[in-house]
């Protein structure tokens, strides 16, 4: 009786913070802090992709396990000890707002997280399809977006289809219980027809998959992706890397298989999967047949082989004969395994494989800095790795060997110092013939071949109002990379301050500093040299929300790069405002961007309709836009509309094709792209 008299006072006392952030989440801001700083161009959608996963199937804290609480990234050691000996000694959650009776979860952590987690424990014995039927989180989203502008390859006709970029997706689901969906896309470009054997769209994606069912944990079929350890042979789903959560983001979480979901046309599985429990021990399976691009070679001159390809294409374009004739040429098959044994309540080992066998060999066009590449038709990868916690400390490593003797290893810490402080130290080496698909561990490249390093991370809260983010990241590569034509090293450090002093007002400053080497060939010399590179990057931004209506946002960024003697810089000054009124949502920014090259690109976030994610990458001196509208007449229907704009002011920018290259290269100094979605609750 005195918890839930305490529980209610907590409520009364909860109630502006939920009616202030209701069921909506500003994703904007939240993947500016998890994801990874920009400084390349990578492809964020697939993160993104994983977290609306989050946000639509919201974690059950009362059935959570640790490797789920540390996936969302939201919790310290000391907070995810705290709640599972709360709910150890005092039983199940009654209220996701009971967590404030925790001393180390204070509120802005019960804010972050409330998107993403539920405390709901209700038992539905329906057959299943009777609960599909009446399931909440069922939907169907319509999308089209269009360039204004023709670019080169429509106003030439090389194109097979029109400019429209269309979208669909339809997806049911219930938090460990099932998930049914499919997923249809075709890029502007591709054409839409029946004719000739194609089906339609260019692209579909669709998974069922069951749980708790049939003496399985999992069984899913059709396209899914897996994650166990830390990501060297099976490394999906949200893993945001390096970036202002400077922590909590250094370890992965064992979260197994899950459907995916996304229209990307690579980096997945496409077959069965199954995961099965015998008291301690999970063992997960998968199967996988997929097609894949790749433009299929006889050249004899480096190559061994009658027929071979030297990459498989992932951009999922189709639209010119050379793109046609080149889509699913080659079939990759994968058989997997994961065994899990929990040795003590504190301590988990596990060990994994994979082996993946290509239809076509796969050899590179040779040059010095990719001799190690994979090379043949057969991979074989394994591993085995380990976490466990000791009060506040959690340990995690993997190491990995795949079949060409390379290995991999990652191994690391993260420890609630005090009350206050929390710290992370990892340490990688993946050797520069380490080959692995399917792997993406913490690290500085996007992929974990050639690589050495150590990462220190600090956080400090010493309240409510002050934040203070710290990294440092000591890496060098073995052997040589692209534009560096031999060994180098470098080394990475940020700082950010986080100043709320009020629930409605944020601000920080944010300074990262990236050394490396890079290869240029000097003025009037015909020999290579080695030269050290400087890349520094710093923002300051600020957020108001006026009412739970309105609010506004500014933020100056700039950076600068120095490469042999010569430095080179470049600014953005970007205003938000975000308003809401009757069954309408505004948002809008305009952005002012000067920068004197390419190495000086401004990288920011745009705020898109649901499930479209939107990071920009400008260099030259312009100005962009956007304008997004949503509008939900009812409970059950939501329309977007978004109109975005970049135009560009000087002269060499516009000549330089800096809006387009290639077939995509339009004509003049604009470049609009104009969004409509639907969205109807089922």
């Amino acid at each position: 009786m005195n918890r839930l008299i305490a529980l209610f006072v907590l409520l009364i006392a909860a109630f502006p913070l939920w009616g202030q952030d209701g069921e909506d989440i500003d994703l904007e801001a939240f993947v500016e802090r998890l994801f990874q700083f920009q400084d390349e161009d990578i492809q964020y959608d697939d993160l993104y992709e994983s977290l609306l996963q989050l946000y639509t199937n919201p974690v059950n804290l009362n059935r959570a396990s640790r490797a789920d609480l540390e996936g969302l990234y939201l919790f310290s050691p000391l907070q995810i000890n705290d709640l599972v000996a709360h709910i150890e000694t005092n039983g199940k959650l009654i209220s996701i707002y009971e967590l404030q009776t925790i001393e180390s979860i204070d509120l802005l952590t019960i804010r972050n997280i409330l998107p993403f987690v539920t405390v709901q424990e209700i038992e539905d014995g329906r057959p299943l399809w009777e609960k599909i039927r009446t399931e909440p989180n069922k939907y169907f989203i319509l999308r089209n977006t269009r360039t204004v502008e023709r670019a080169f390859g429509f106003e030439e006709g090389l194109f097979d289809g029109d400019a429209n970029q269309l979208y669909g997706r339809f997806r049911v689901s219930h938090k460990g219980d099932y998930s049914f969906g499919f997923t249809f896309e075709k890029d502007a470009g591709e054409g839409l027809n029946f004719n000739n054997g194609r089906n339609g769209f260019d692209y579909y994606s669709a998974h069922a998959m069951l749980e708790n069912r049939g003496g399985f944990d999992q069984i899913i079929l059709g396209d899914f992706q897996s994650q166990f350890g830390q990501g060297l042979v099976f490394g999906a789903g949200f893993a945001p890397g390096k970036g202002s959560e400077t922590v909590q983001t250094t370890r992965r979480s064992s979260t197994g298989l899950k459907p995916y979901t996304s229209a990307l046309e690579s980096g997945f599985f496409r077959g069965i999967g199954l995961s099965k429990s015998f008291n301690r021990l999970k063992v997960d399976v998968l199967y996988s047949n997929l097609k894949q691009d790749a433009n299929i070679l006889s050249d004899t001159t480096y190559s061994d082989f009658d027929e071979f390809v030297n990459s498989i294409q992932t951009t999922g374009f189709h639209r010119t004969r050379s793109e046609l004739g080149s889509r699913n040429t080659i079939t990759e098959q994968s058989l997997g395994a994961a065994l899990q044994y929990q040795i003590t309540r504190r301590l988990t080992a596990g060990v994994t494989s994979l082996y993946s066998s290509f239809s076509q060999p796969l050899q590179r066009r040779p040059n010095n800095y990719n001799q190690f590449e994979f090379v043949g038709n057969n991979n074989f990868i394994g591993s085995a790795y380990f976490d466990g916690y000791w009060q506040n400390f959690t340990f995690f490593g993997e190491v990995a060997r795949s079949s060409s003797g390379g290995i991999g290893a990652i191994t690391g810490l993260q420890a609630s110092l005090t009350s206050i402080v929390d710290f992370s130290l990892v340490h990688r080496n993946y050797a520069r013939d380490f080959h692995s698909f399917y792997g993406n561990a913490f690290g500085e490249s996007s992929r974990i071949i050639n690589e050495v390093g150590t990462y220190w991370g600090l956080k400090i809260k010493p309240n409510k109002k002050h934040e203070i983010a710290l990294y440092y990241d000591k890496f060098r590569f073995p052997w040589l990379r692209f534009r560096t034509e031999a060994p180098s090293d470098g080394f990475e450090y940020l700082g950010r301050y986080t100043f709320r002093p009020s629930r409605n007002i944020t601000m920080f400053a944010q300074f990262r500093q990236e050394n490396k080497e890079r290869t240029i060939q000097p003025e009037g010399s015909n020999l290579n040299q080695i030269q050290s590179t400087r890349k520094r990057n710093g923002l300051v931004d600020a957020t108001f929300k006026v009412n739970r209506n309105f609010s506004v946002k500014s933020r100056v960024q700039f950076s600068d790069f120095l490469l042999a003697g010569e430095t080179t810089r470049g600014f953005a000054i970007l205003q938000d405002v975000n308003y809401s009124f009757w069954k309408i949502k505004l948002s809008g920014r305009i952005a002012l961007i000067d920068t004197d090259d390419f190495e000086n690109r401004q990288y920011f976030y745009e705020r898109n309709v649901l499930y479209a994610f939107s990071n920009r990458s400008i260099s030259g001196l312009g100005t962009r836009r956007y304008i997004l509208v949503q509008f939900k007449p009812t409970r059950k229907i939501t329309f977007w509309a978004r109109y975005a704009q970049t135009r560009f002011q000087d002269a060499a920018t516009i000549i330089s094709g800096e809006i387009g290259s290639g077939l995509n290269l339009i004509e003049g100094d604009t470049r609009s792209e104009v969004t409509l979605q639907m969205m109807i609750k089922l």
